[in-house]
């Protein structure tokens, strides 16, 4: 079994080497970066325009015919294929586009996958104290909620783990609902760090996070090699996406699309939602969303819209999670749920208003940067108008899902294992 265990590891790392190398080898030549075909093709092109005059050496008498003729030939049709340019959209290579797309995709993933295993690996148990200790009053719950996703990089692992505790004991339920409300926020934040401009820094962060992993000498610098390693590749990926969604930018019917994710932000958030659902992640849909939105691909009405709904989208895998849980974390769970569908329907509603604030406050940042801050915005507000109310929401809950047989038999067992330890100390 031990053995097993360090094949699978030596695995993981020889994957992720492997999957770093085959991009930088592949990736140019999937996107056209190296284009191997068209290089060909005019070194073909020069070979056939030096070989004119050594036919016209030959026959010099044809040699000013021909040459005019060429000439002429040329600009009528580039004359020609100018007016067809301007009447029809260019050519798309979908599968080229698609291949690129895939490629990023699997290496943003990869990246985000790694990123969040290191972290939860380098503090999950330090987390679930810091949640235990800090969450006092709702406030107190909505800044630990805040700063636990931002550090864990993801508002799911953050929820799920809370849901692990309340079913522990660990916190009540009550205690967990300004934690839930919190990570929303802690998710913005992660969006702010994507929105920024560090693509020249990337391989290197990558180069450090090889070295630390292949070099460190303990576990935990091994771990944060594999979190450096995951960050930088999860910023590689996203620019893999963005380079081959880019002849999108000219293409007609996207644009039309964008146009009507943007005028229909009820259907933008259902696209939303149900790519989250597929990758499992808000934060990864997000930070595409601003990448592509930052290259002028997506427009500030459809990127809001998409983004409201990857907030009700990644309520599917905490709902997972209550699963056998008891009734106390199937209500923080529903709770997550029910909080994230009203907002997002008032945010849907107010769509163009929230358009108008990230605009306003964004200072010409750059549509990604405005997406960014639409969020912020969004999940600020939602915690602001709802926090208040939690006393409310507590007996609502409360009552839609009561403590079942099952659930009151759990709680006497954990208040009898409390007393026994607390006798325990005490005679110690």
């Amino acid at each position: 079994m031990f053995f097993l265990k360090k094949l699978n590891k030596k695995f993981l790392k020889f994957l992720s080497v492997a999957l770093f190398v085959l991009t930088l080898v592949l990736y140019p030549s999937l996107l056209g970066r190296v284009p191997l075909v068209s290089s060909l093709s005019s070194e073909v092109s020069i070979i056939q325009a030096l070989a004119k005059p050594l036919q016209g050496s030959i026959a010099p008498e044809n040699a000013p015919a021909t040459i005019q003729f060429d000439t002429s030939q040329a600009a009528f049709a580039s004359e020609g294929s100018e007016a067809k340019a301007d009447k029809k959209d260019p050519v798309l290579d979908f599968f080229k586009m698609a291949m690129g797309a895939l490629a990023g995709l699997v290496l943003f993933i990869f990246g985000v996958t790694r990123l969040s295993e290191g972290l939860e690996n380098l503090g999950t148990e330090r987390m679930k104290n810091f949640l235990s200790k800090c969450t006092t009053n709702r406030f107190a719950g909505v800044l630990t909620g805040a700063v636990a996703t931002t550090l864990l990089e993801s508002s799911s692992v953050t929820i799920i783990m809370v849901i692990a505790m309340v079913s522990a004991g660990v916190l009540t339920f009550v205690q967990s609902l300004g934690v839930v409300l919190g990570s929303n926020i802690g998710t913005a934040v992660g969006a702010q760090i994507i929105s920024l401009d560090i693509k020249l820094y990337v391989p290197l962060l990558m180069f450090a996070g090889l070295l630390l992993l292949f070099l460190g000498k303990t576990d935990r610098q091994k771990t944060i090699g594999i979190i450096i390693l995951g960050f930088g590749l999860m910023f590689y990926g996203l620019e893999a996406i963005d380079e081959a969604m880019k002849p999108f930018r000219t293409y007609t019917p996207f644009i039309t699309w964008m146009e009507t994710l943007g005028s229909n932000p009820f259907l933008g958030a259902v696209v939303g939602a149900i790519f989250t659902v597929i990758i499992q992640s808000s934060s990864a849909t997000v930070a595409i969303v601003i990448t592509l939105a930052s290259s002028g691909i997506i427009a500030l009405p459809a990127g809001i819209a998409i983004m409201l709904g990857a907030e009700v989208g990644t309520c599917a895998d905490t709902l997972l999670s209550t699963i056998g849980r008891g009734s106390a974390a199937l209500r923080t769970g529903v709770f997550h749920l029910l909080f994230n569908l009203v907002s997002v329907t008032v945010g849907i509603i107010f769509a163009p208003q929230l358009v108008q604030l990230a605009q306003a406050i964004s200072g010409g940042g750059g549509v990604g940067r405005e997406v960014a801050n639409a969020q912020m915005i969004f999940n600020i507000l939602g915690v602001v108008l709802v926090i208040g109310f939690l006393p409310i929401v507590v007996r609502l809950l409360e009552r839609l899902v009561p403590d079942s047989q099952a659930d009151l038999e759990r709680q006497r067992r954990q208040q009898e294992k409390q007393k026994t330890s607390e006798q325990v100390g005490a005679s110690a």
